[in-house]
């Protein structure tokens, strides 16, 4: 997975969730603020039968917006999408090492951003 324009922070924390797992399940809401975050993710064609979005809402507990969405016709190409995530920032950060497992296109919008 290509991850571009994380903060040294973030780049960090998605270093120490990779090898640690396990701390992506602390949930103290006074440690965990709700917060929004940009990707652009390129979906590959052999993954257009997997429910790839679905599970950042289901298994991971985000919500998703999607602002912007490019795909082919019938499905025969790959699917770019634009996605606001909410979440606390350990939520997002384990839904990062999932796509990441699958080894998707994603990247970082910064919070500037006024291209969507």
């Amino acid at each position: 997975m290509v991850i571009k324009n994380l903060t040294d922070s973030q780049s960090e924390r998605f270093n120490d969730l990779q090898e640690n797992p396990e701390l992506a399940s602390a949930s103290d809401p006074v440690d965990n603020p709700i917060v929004l975050t940009r990707i652009r993710i390129r979906i590959s064609k052999k993954y257009h039968q997997e429910p790839v979005i679905s599970r950042l809402v289901s298994d991971y507990g985000l919500t998703v917006n999607i602002a912007a969405a490019l795909l082919g016709a019938n499905a025969r190409d790959d699917g770019w999408f634009h996605l606001q995530l909410q979440g606390t920032s350990q939520q997002i950060n384990s839904a990062l090492i999932y796509l990441n497992d699958l080894d998707l296109e994603v990247w970082h919008e910064s919070e500037k951003a006024n291209d969507w």
